[in-house]
């Protein structure tokens, strides 16, 4: 993320205050190593709308967390195909 030209830390999901538990997770798959996203809209702190990202079934609980011109950006490679070799 940058900040006035400076790369700033990215925010965690504690960092933001933001419960995991209780968003609303969307599934790519069944079962353990499914892609997890929930979009989180930040009115009472940092601001700011968040996209969540978690593997389901990591025991670690790991979350990543993208603003929203990072997840428009993901979308558009994904919609021009930069990301097909990864999937062979």
């Amino acid at each position: 993320m940058l900040t006035g030209g400076i790369v700033a830390a990215k925010p965690t999901v504690e960092a933001l205050g933001i419960d995991v538990a209780a968003q609303s997770w969307q599934r790519s798959g069944d079962g353990d190593g499914s892609i997890e996203i929930a979009f989180f809209r930040d009115t009472a702190g940092a601001g700011g709308d968040w996209v969540l990202m978690r593997v389901a079934g990591d025991p670690a609980g790991r979350v990543l967390v993208y603003d929203r011109h990072e997840w428009v950006c993901f979308l558009d490679g994904v919609r021009k195909g930069e990301f097909d070799d990864a999937a062979d």
